[in-house]
């Protein structure tokens, strides 16, 4: 297997997930999905050939060591990684849960670093590989009721700029993706039944700049990429 076409996709979910291993998968990859639901991994592997099931909860790292020593194992070290998992949650400082913040930062920032640390010495030996985090606004700043997500995203942020400053000069390109926007999927529709289709930002196209930033030329690497809606108030 050519490993230079191997990616790791973590979060697959119905929207944004099955987006970026869609596009993966249309350029030519293999991809190893990280979700904790196996059922609906396995639904997008039998609808996408070329994808494969890894089911797992970042934020336990023996489950996550198992499934990355199985992708190994059986497909090779991938040279692309697309961190998309997310724990979020909404509330000010005062209301929420202590809890909640440990378990998001345990999904945005550890399970991050953890698959990092174990797959980017490959991409390293081989002079080239791309490690992109999914994040939103609130890694570049902390809105009130946003206490209990807003710090774990913006050491996300952080933590990826470290690496790319780290990795670059290695030949491994880490980049940052700011979705400034609500991206269209069922619950939020129902949650703005009255917005406009414009008021979305779409999975596919998310996909398709993720596609693009894994694929820039040395001679031009993005490291804060934001995307939004055209009409969106920023």
């Amino acid at each position: 297997m050519n490993n230079s076409k191997l990616a790791v996709v973590t979060g697959v979910g119905p929207g944004t997930g099955t987006s970026l291993v869609r596009r993966l998968v249309a350029g030519g990859y293999q991809v190893a999905m990280i979700a904790r639901n196996a059922e609906r991994l396995a639904g997008i592997a039998r609808e996408l050939p070329g994808s494969h099931v890894y089911s797992a909860d970042v934020t336990n790292e023996s489950q996550l060591d198992a499934a990355l020593d199985r992708i190994q194992g059986e497909l090779g070290h991938p040279l692309v990684l697309v961190h998309n998992a997310v724990g979020g949650a909404f509330g000010n400082f005062l209301e929420i849960d202590p809890k909640t913040l440990e378990a998001n930062f345990r999904t945005n920032v550890m399970a991050f670093l953890h698959l990092a640390r174990r797959l980017a010495p490959a991409m390293v030996e081989a002079g080239h590989g791309a490690i992109v985090a999914t994040g939103n606004t609130s890694a570049l700043r902390g809105k009130s009721q946003f206490a209990g997500f807003a710090p774990t995203k913006a050491a996300q942020r952080i933590l990826a700029e470290s690496m790319a400053r780290e990795l670059g000069k290695q030949g491994v390109h880490v980049a940052y993706i700011v979705i400034d926007a609500v991206i269209d999927l069922e619950w939020t529709r129902k949650r703005a039944p009255d917005a406009p289709d414009d008021f979305f930002i779409r999975p596919d196209d998310i996909a398709d700049e993720v596609w693009h930033v894994i694929h820039q030329p040395k001679s031009a690497w993005s490291f804060n990429v934001e995307l939004r809606p055209f009409g969106e108030h920023w």
